[in-house]
């Protein structure tokens, strides 16, 4: 579900300032003016090179190496800056390139080629004395004849391991040269060498977990980056709004795990299984259900097999008042009985929570139609002579309706295995589990009855009401839209703190609640200096250049990789 977009501006209406922060200006994000830019970026393929040489660029002037040894640590620390940083203090620079496989002779130049070779080498592979310029040596000190050399990176690129290929000399933990693995590919095979360079382009989304694609269908061609915590929800640029830690639709305050076993659970349509279990009985001759639709316990099945309803055991036809024809059930099975009670206490409890889901799913989908009648109402109210002239009050009010329904629609999947047994069982006693139990469905209700108050005052015609009604009906409005906000607050707190908070269990994450909804991520900015004594560069998208980009790069490798992967650049003139 997505949220209701608003253009106006927020009304505030309480002693609490701070209770009125949530309110959002969906379709003007460029104008909202806040103190702290969005964390999410959007890569495009455009932009794509131009942020993995954000952090090329930061770690190749920490460390003074070049540019194919920083992405070698990047891609072995899966593209987390700090956690290479972390390693660095902690343990050293000679263990951080020993680790990643990167060979760096001290002071060594940044600009160096691959190292000179002896007068008469000779290939360990193929055991033949070749000139020096049919040779090649990597910087771990090996060399092999470049025909070995190729096709070694050939059956790497070919098995996907392109990003990561190591040296041909047996316990060697070194990472190939990228640009000699480049050049001694494309003198053979260009395709490959195309097809190596697009996996180092695309390893800092493949690899990096602050960066995925986007789960669009089709294929909007975007990642999104996210800056703090990958447990949260964000906006794409093209519009799907989706949990960026399972790459499913925005669940919260579902966890991952909470919300995959209930898409399962409705898909698999488990519970029609458990119906059949409740109400039929399987025959003891073809094992199919079979259903009673008489008061009779003699049951015949369509294969001809008679049996005993009360027990499932197989019978002859002939009965009388008490007893069927060399059977009898009378004695109480207690483990029976149980098992169907069983069964249809959790077909209860689950078409309980369904019903509700799917009651409030149903409503949000109603309710997105009022938006066009809304935006009618306030362009006639506007046009009348009126002493109220703004009414973002009521797309406020609507938008806040529709993040509330969303609340409360994901909520019900979330009390469906927060107090069940089929996750916490052993996390909880009977008697913690009620009291949670109690606490969160007070909390539920309390935000139901406001968000269906708050549904049935915007449905009213405005457009025909007095000034003084209408007057009344702005302050109803921005106080409930002050109270859903603060109870959905207060919801996420009490699941955060009291609920998942207080288990041993730490693996039910959940996106943090946002006031403003789900966070839309912004085009992405890279800045970067080419070299050190120039000015700082950056690389934005910009519409107006119908989708072209202006990089600044410090080396015409840079041009060339991008060049090769079709990426919109133009070269800036100087």
């Amino acid at each position: 579900m997505e949220d209701f977009s608003s253009s106006d501006e927020d009304y505030y209406y309480s002693s609490d300032r701070d209770s009125l922060d949530g309110f959002e200006n969906d379709e003007s994000d460029s104008q909202w003016v806040t103190s702290r830019s969005p964390t999410t970026k959007v890569i495009t393929k455009e932009s794509l090179l131009a942020a993995q040489r954000e952090d090329l660029r930061r770690v190749m002037d920490m460390l003074s190496i070049r540019e194919h040894h920083a992405r070698t640590l990047l891609i072995h620390y899966r593209w987390d800056v700090e956690k290479l940083l972390a390693v660095l203090v902690e343990n050293g620079k000679s263990y951080l390139f020993a680790s990643a496989g990167v060979s760096v002779v001290e002071g060594e130049h940044t600009g160096t080629s691959v190292l000179s070779l002896s007068s008469t080498p000779m290939c360990e592979i193929c055991i033949e004395e070749l000139p020096v310029d049919k040779m090649t040596k990597m910087e771990c000190g090996h060399g092999f004849c470049n025909d070995c050399w190729t096709e070694h990176f050939v059956v790497k690129i070919n098995e996907g391991q392109s990003r990561r290929i190591r040296c041909m000399a047996h316990k060697c933990n070194a990472v190939c040269d990228e640009s000699v693995v480049r050049n001694l590919v494309s003198k053979r095979h260009p395709d490959l060498a195309e097809k190596f360079d697009r996996f180092l382009l695309e390893s800092y989304i493949e690899d990096n977990r602050m960066v995925k694609w986007c789960p669009s269908t089709p294929h909007c061609g975007n990642a999104i980056r996210v800056e703090d915590d990958e447990f949260c929800e964000v906006e794409c640029s093209c519009g799907l709004q989706f949990c960026f830690s399972c790459l499913s639709e925005a669940h919260s305050p579902c966890s991952c795990m909470m919300w995959e076993l209930w898409t399962k659970k409705c898909r698999d349509e488990s519970e029609t299984v458990n119906w059949i279990t409740v109400h039929t009985k399987p025959c003891p001759q073809c094992h199919k259900p079979v259903e009673k639709n008489g008061g009779c316990n003699l049951v015949s099945c369509i294969c001809g097999q008679a049996f005993c309803w009360l027990c499932g055991g197989a019978t002859g036809r002939d009965h009388t008042w008490s007893t069927i024809a060399g059977h009898s059930c009378g004695r109480y099975k207690e483990d029976q009985a149980k098992k169907t009670e069983r069964a249809k206490r959790d077909l209860y409890r689950y078409m309980h929570y369904l019903n509700r889901y799917k009651a409030h799913t149903d409503s949000f989908k109603l309710e997105s139609k009022l938006k066009e009648t809304i935006l009618e109402k306030i362009s006639i109210s506007e046009e009348r002579e009126s002493i109220l002239r703004d009414f973002s009050w009521v797309t406020n009010g609507l938008n806040r309706l529709f993040r509330s329904r969303r609340v409360l629609s994901y909520s019900y999947p979330f009390a469906f295995y927060m107090f069940g047994e089929e996750i916490f069982v052993d996390e909880m006693t009977n008697k913690e589990r009620e009291i949670k139990q109690h606490l969160f469905e007070d909390q539920q209700q309390q935000l139901e009855a406001n968000v269906e108050k708050l549904s049935k005052i915007l449905e009213e015609p405005f457009d025909q009401y007095s000034d003084d009604k209408v007057t009344e009906m702005r302050m109803q409005i921005i106080n409930l839209t002050v109270i859903t906000d603060t109870l959905c607050k207060k919801m996420y707190e009490c699941i955060e703190n009291d609920l998942l908070g207080s288990l041993q269990c730490n693996t039910h994450n959940i996106a943090p609640y946002k006031s403003k909804g789900i966070e839309k991520a912004s085009e992405l900015a890279v800045c970067w200096n080419s070299k050190p004594s120039t000015a700082e560069k950056c690389v934005t998208s910009d519409s107006s250049t119908s989708g072209k980009q202006t990089l600044h790069f410090g080396d015409q490798h840079a041009l060339s990789l991008a060049h090769t992967h079709s990426l919109k650049i133009t070269k800036a003139q100087y």
